[in-house]
């Protein structure tokens, strides 16, 4: 998430920053990561499932040979969870389901006569085997699985399998199994990193492979799905988690600075910007971070996020705000002003959208909202949207042509093959034509 040189200059003199962007992205992609990743994954193509054990003890000091959870062990998950983080849980999935299924709703069937004779219809059909990454590195990310796991058995999967990695004593996340035991996993794994994605995609794990690899994960996760992009399809390429606000005077500084931290504390590469109209604001948000910091507990993460990827901008008017917020387009993007609506109607930039001082992107990223968090990064949210119920169906289209409709389609289709030059084309739609003649029957 950065400006783009040019286009600030387009713009010259109607903004000014009083916290510089950085000089580089957050994040770059690094050959040694990219390297280590490729031989894991050749690794594991050919030697199969003795190559992923072998990783898994290696890398997160996992020491069975089975690494399947059972479906009853599954389901007992939540004993071991405090009572309000159950409850939480289980609201958090009833509310993201909730609006996948009315995402579903609008995705509707359809068929059409576009001449006498010629009938066009698509349907949306359901990939069938899906894989979701659960992680749980340096915070065990629960709502996950209510995005990945829940949205694809809404959009109608008939296999979803979920592999999330263990922890420090060697066992998974209670929580995080939870949250897939509720969301309809059909399958659980304590399985990490690239091996849990190759174990799914190779149909290592006595399934057979996965059309579609989701889920959030770190720098190796995410190499992993671009290199196996093709073999299997991939929700997006994810990068650091990344927040932008748009404020105006009304705007509180101490939530606007507090919902910028909320997003740095994801990793000290997580970009946070704020774009602004009142200078007094911008430098009331600076003095304010600093001030959340000195007792913030993630500080040591939160800190060095802001220090080195935090950006303030002060725009000269709300157009120019909003050219400065689409040329950033935000994974997450807070509009905290005194006209929401606004700048709702006139951005196009971004992953998800936060209205007003009561909506905080941490609803959505603990599954409150009911709306998806795995969103485009780094710019991706000019040209493509985050996951959703749609992006696991696929709209099938289909035709059936009758007599009636054969001879305007045949003709059409001879003439263009006979200037492409290409015969046997146009071979198909003549012995059509000439079977029409002939009075063949339907």
């Amino acid at each position: 998430m950065r400006f783009s040189t040019s286009r600030l200059a387009e713009l010259d003199g109607s903004y000014r920053f009083l916290k510089p962007p950085p000089d580089s992205p957050a994040a770059q992609r690094d050959p040694a990561v990219a390297a280590r990743v490729s031989e894991m994954l050749s690794t594991i193509e050919r030697e199969g499932m003795d190559a992923v054990l072998r990783y898994a003890k290696d890398l997160d000091g996992w020491d069975l040979p089975d690494v399947e959870i059972s479906a009853r062990d599954l389901a007992r998950t939540g004993d071991e969870l405090p009572a309000d983080v159950r409850t939480a849980l289980e609201l958090g999935q009833a509310r993201t389901r909730d609006f996948a299924l009315r995402q579903r709703s609008h995705l509707v069937d359809f068929e059409a006569e576009l001449a006498p004779g010629l009938v066009a219809g698509q349907r949306y059909v359901p990939v069938q085997r899906v894989g979701a990454y659960l992680p749980a590195g340096r915070f065990p990310l629960l709502a996950g699985a209510f995005m990945t796991v829940g949205v694809a058995k809404a959009a109608g999967v008939p296999a979803v399998l979920a592999c999330t990695p263990p922890g420090r004593n060697a066992a998974a996340d209670p929580a995080v199994l939870f949250a897939a035991y509720l969301s309809g996993a059909d399958r659980a794994y304590v399985l990490g990193g690239v091996q849990a994605l190759a174990a799914m995609a190779f149909g290592l794990l006595g399934e057979r492979p996965v059309d579609m690899l989701v889920g959030a994960g770190n720098a190796y996760v995410a190499e992993a799905k671009r290199q196996l992009y093709g073999k299997v399809a991939i929700d997006l390429p994810a990068g650091p988690s990344e927040v932008a606000v748009l404020a105006d005077e009304t705007a509180d500084p101490v939530l606007v600075a507090a919902d910028l931290l909320g997003q740095a504390e994801h990793g000290t590469e997580s970009p946070a910007a704020l774009v602004t109209t009142s200078t007094e604001l911008g430098e009331a948000v600076i003095a304010e971070i600093g001030r959340q910091l000195e007792t913030l507990a993630t500080r040591d993460i939160a800190g060095p996020a802001w220090r080195d990827h935090g950006s303030v901008t002060w725009a000269k008017d709300a157009g120019t705000a909003m050219e400065l917020m689409d040329e950033l387009a935000p994974e997450h993007l807070e509009i905290q002003t005194a006209d929401d609506d606004t700048y709702l109607a006139g951005l196009h930039n971004y992953g998800s959208v936060f209205l007003g001082k009561w909506s905080t992107v941490a609803y959505s990223d603990k599954g409150m909202a009911g709306t998806n968090h795995v969103l485009p990064t780094a710019g991706g949210a000019r040209h493509s949207a985050g996951l959703s119920v749609s992006r696991f169906l696929k709209p099938l289209t289909y035709q059936r042509v009758t007599r009636e409709g054969t001879e305007q389609s045949a003709g059409a289709v001879e003439a263009i093959s006979a200037y492409e030059g290409m015969a046997a084309h146009g071979a198909t739609a003549t012995l059509r034509r000439e079977a029409l003649t002939k009075g063949e029957p339907a």
